[in-house]
């Protein structure tokens, strides 16, 4: 992000008490991107909406939700609010959407991980999240991860289970997974934080949801900014 950004941020943060400020700044040192999540094709918003709050809750910034068939509706009631504080990506505009996703990650240095009950090579406990950067993909209920995100995915994990029910919900798997790497992860000893940058977009999109009218205090910014 440019210094514009960064100026634009110390000036909004005028407009909200300083309680909320320090929370802010609090919780963006909390935050990573080392680890993401991928939601392909599910059905049910509420699963979605509650994988947004239990990423917000670990200190998950990012989260992908593959559309194929199916369309996101978040479900406020669920979320309780956790997308203002999350950066979205929606993946819909393409006939290949989980194909172009994946790859985009791969590009951005992510090892993909499908997490599926059938044909694994590791089990949630094995992933070293110290080597590479994150994305765990979830697919829907019954049907799983598609054929195209397994045969993208550098590895196939599950969760270790002792009943003998198959597999847990899907927003389930993505608590319980997010529980146990965010924990290895705050345990490492490598800078898992976000850059300077990305601190500086992720403030800004908290700061624009939190201020009334903030839409048109940025533009009256913006616009004496260019003026000098």
């Amino acid at each position: 992000m440019s210094t514009i950004t960064n100026d634009l941020v110390q000036y909004l943060k005028a407009f909200v008490v300083d309680e909320r400020r320090e929370l802010f700044e609090e919780k963006i040192q909390q935050r990573t991107k080392h680890i993401t999540i991928v939601l392909e094709n599910i059905f049910q918003g509420r699963n979605i909406s509650a994988s947004i709050r239990s990423a917000d809750c670990f200190g998950i910034q990012d989260v992908h939700i593959i559309e194929n068939d199916n369309i996101f509706n978040d479900d406020s009631e669920v979320s309780m609010g956790a997308e203002k504080w999350i950066t979205i990506s929606r993946h819909n505009q393409k006939k290949h959407n989980s194909t172009e996703a994946i790859k985009k990650l791969k590009s951005e240095g992510y090892q993909i991980i499908a997490a599926t009950p059938h044909n694994t090579n590791c089990n949630l406990f094995d992933v070293d999240v110290r080597k590479q950067k994150v994305a765990l993909i979830f697919g829907a209920e019954v049907k799983g991860c598609s054929e195209q995100a397994l045969a993208l995915a550098d590895k196939k994990i599950k969760i270790p289970m002792y009943g003998f029910t198959e597999s847990f919900n899907i927003s389930v798997s993505v608590s319980l997974c997010l529980q146990h790497l965010t924990y290895k992860l705050r345990k490492a000893s490598f800078d898992w934080r976000m850059t300077e940058n990305e601190q500086d977009k992720a403030m800004l999109q908290w700061l624009r949801n939190s201020i009334k009218s903030s839409a048109k205090i940025e533009e009256e910014y913006l616009s004496n900014h260019c003026k000098k």
